[in-house]
This record gives structure tokens, C-alpha cells and sequence, in this order.
């Protein structure tokens, strides 16, 4: 592995920076991470080595530069249909309770919080296609949320080159839902037009966002310290609709952050019960 040359102070810049910025939890000890996320922005922005770009950014206010240096420290891993089970649940049990509880309202709202290219949103979005038909004469909002222009970018146009399409996304459903554009994958102008993606962080004020009768926050409260996720986790059960659902990823819980979620075994996958 090439020796990190960024300084041990700059180190603590960067850490404390993205702290204050997004409350995500940066280990100092992972410099050479660091190093090779500031890598491409130093110079994408003409400065010789990420330690100039750390210094620039501490010695000039430069709001774009800050605002890329938070992203390129955030992460964005995500697949179609990531560890199924969740998708599973959704299916089998989620759905089809939702759709009996709100035949009257005949609305169903789904939330995807740290969205990143947007492949878990429209993961849900071809589950709906294909599992639920009578979906269609339904009021259904699919909303993706990120910090991140880039990905949200991305997830807007919904193309994805060969590799993301090959992780998690069934054979059938590529036909189906994808065109070929060059070298890349464009999903159908239907599917793109049933989701919204919008502009947001976790740990500043949030836009106005609906009642959401299921939440997808997987895999993000493992890179905020306590005091953050408590905070999270009550602004999202306040964007819930009574007794929604909330999953998170394997490793996170609600339990000893918000003692008003109720843990409950759906299928294979466990999620949160809202108040």
C-alpha cells in the first residue's frame, strides 16, 4: 500500500470538517482512504496533492470546494435489490398489508433516505410494476433523498453502465425495464418518471418531505455517532405515517436510540414499527 503523505493535522481538518458538515464519523486512522478520496478532487481542481486542496480549503472560503470535499468523503456503495431480503419482505408481507390498511385512502408512500444512484428507489419501483398492478390507479410517491449532486444526477437520468446493472438486477427485469444506450443501460422514461429524487442531508433542516408509509434507511446510521442518529432517527418517525415501516440495514437498530420504534420479524428481514 503507497505511504499516506497527507500530515496528521490535516488529517483532523478533513475529519472534523465532514463532521460539522454531515455528522458522518470519519476514522482518523483511515487516512489512506482519505488520500484516495481527496485524490481525484485535488486535481480535478489544479492542486498538485489532496494536502494542498486540505490547505486551500482551510485558508479561502470556497463553498463548491467544500461541498465536494463532503461528498467525496461520503459513501455511495448501493445495488439493485441489495441482500433481497428487504425487497422479499416487501413483497410478501409489506405491500400487501399496506395495500388492506389503506384501501380507503388508496395512497401508498415509500422513502429512500441516502439514496445514492438511486438503485434501491427503482429496485421498489420495478417490485411495485411487477407484483402489484392494482398499484396503478393507486396515489403511490416514491422519493430518494442524498446529499450528493453527483449521484442524485445519476439517479434522475436512472443510467447505469454494465457493471451496476449486473449487481442484483435480474436478467427479466433488465429486458424489461432497460434500454441499451451506448455503453451504459437507460431505464424506461415510466419508471424515471415515478420517482423523485431530491437534494438532502440527514443532519441539516430538511425540506418538506409527506408522510412516508415506509422508510428505507439501510446502511447509513453506521456512519454517525450516537447523538446524530438519535436525531435521525426521531425526524424520520416524525415523517412516518402511524405504524409505517422503517428498515435498516443488518448491523443498525433502533434499540437504545428511540425506545417508540417496535422491532418486528417480517419474513426474513426485521423492520421498525412507527407510534
Amino acid at each position: 500500500m503507497t505511504s499516506v503523505t497527507i500530515p496528521p493535522d490535516a488529517i483532523s481538518f478533513v475529519c472534523s470538517f465532514v463532521r460539522d458538515r454531515s455528522a458522518i464519523e470519519l476514522e482518523p486512522s483511515k487516512s489512506y482512504l482519505i488520500e484516495a478520496r481527496l485524490g481525484p478532487l485535488a486535481k480535478q481542481h489544479g492542486y498538485a496533492s489532496p494536502t494542498e486542496l486540505i490547505q486551500g480549503v482551510r485558508t479561502r472560503r470556497r463553498p463548491d470546494l467544500e461541498h465536494q470535499l463532503v461528498e467525496a468523503m461520503t459513501t455511495n456503495e448501493t445495488s439493485f435489490f441489495r441482500d433481497k431480503h428487504p425487497y422479499d419482505a416487501l413483497r410478501e408481507h409489506v405491500i400487501p398489508e399496506l395495500i388492506k390498511a389503506k384501501s380507503a385512502q388508496r395512497t401508498l408512500s415509500i422513502w429512500s433516505a441516502a439514496c445514492s444512484t438511486g438503485q434501491e428507489l427503482y429496485s421498489v419501483a420495478m417490485l411495485l410494476r411487477e407484483h402489484f398492478p392494482e398499484l396503478s390507479s393507486w396515489n403511490v410517491q416514491l422519493v430518494g433523498t442524498d446529499l450528493s449532486d453527483d449521484v442524485l444526477a445519476q439517479a434522475r437520468a436512472g443510467r447505469y453502465n454494465q457493471i451496476e446493472v449486473n449487481r442484483g438486477l435480474p436478467a427479466t427485469l433488465l429486458v424489461k425495464y432497460f434500454h441499451r444506450e451506448g455503453m451504459s443501460w437507460r431505464l424506461s422514461p415510466d419508471l424515471t418518471a415515478a420517482a423523485t429524487f431530491l437534494k438532502m442531508n440527514l443532519v441539516q433542516p430538511w425540506p418538506a418531505l409527506p408522510k412516508f408509509d415506509v422508510v428505507f434507511l439501510r446502511n447509513v446510521l453506521i456512519y454517525f455517532g450516537t447523538d446524530a442518529k438519535k436525531a435521525i432517527l426521531q425526524k424520520v418517525r416524525g415523517a412516518m405515517t402511524p405504524k409505517g415501516y422503517l428498515s435498516l440495514g443488518a448491523a443498525e437498530t433502533t434499540m437504545g436510540l428511540d425506545a417508540t420504534f417496535e422491532r418486528e420479524q417480517v419474513g426474513s428481514s426485521v423492520f421498525y414499527r412507527s407510534p
